[in-house]
């Protein structure tokens, strides 16, 4: 009987790895790569965090990003676990269900010759999964999906997310979150054009 292969799988490292031909690129914009160019593949909702957002960011992370353990949930094109690594994050688990996406993740890992996984998997299935908690989970999913609420519910569930540990999430600027709903405090907040981002902690 012929074996059906999984979706849910960790995309492995291998000289025939392969993707599409794509003219997108993000940049890095600061640490050991910074300036790099990398490509990422076009498919629907994927959309790279930009350069003056990540900017505000890891200016909100500078005291807390070295050597920490990282999860860029809803990774796509990479853009922040990739900037995190750059900055000295310790370990990155990169998650995303587009295969396509996944496989480009890979190519830029391999390019960058960093060991960090990429796990070609939903984001829900994948938190269900684990149990070793992360010092910073990043969280930028598909807008208009009202997912966040249940993403959270499963990282406290879970118990994902260290003592002090941070969340960055990005939503639709008319959305209302309210983190005390999962223990959470906002600590940092920004909004640029329709987007608002937040910064989190236990």
């Amino acid at each position: 009987m012929k074996k059906v292969q999984k979706r849910s799988r960790r995309i492995k490292r291998h000289p025939k790895t392969s993707a599409k031909v794509t003219r997108n690129t993000l940049r890095i914009i600061g640490g050991r790569w910074r300036s790099r160019r990398l490509p990422f593949i076009s498919v629907p909702n994927l959309r790279p965090t930009p350069d003056r957002v990540r900017e505000t960011l890891f200016n909100w992370l500078q005291a807390d990003i070295a050597q920490a353990r990282c999860l860029d949930l809803f990774a796509g094109s990479g853009a922040l676990g990739l900037e995190a690594l750059s900055r000295g994050a310790s370990e990155l688990v990169f998650v995303e269900k587009n295969k396509a996406a996944a496989q480009q993740l890979v190519l830029n890992l391999e390019c960058l010759n960093a060991s960090d996984s990429v796990e070609n998997r939903d984001a829900e299935s994948y938190l269900s999964s684990q149990t070793q908690a992360f010092d910073i989970i990043f969280l930028d999913p598909p807008f208009r999906q009202a997912i966040l609420p249940k993403i959270l519910d499963l990282i406290i569930q879970h118990q994902l997310l260290m003592p002090e540990g941070l969340i960055y999430l990005e939503q639709e600027a008319e959305d209302i979150l309210n983190p005390n709903r999962w223990g959470l405090k906002c600590i940092k907040a920004t909004q640029a054009g329709q987007v608002k981002s937040y910064l989190l902690q236990l």
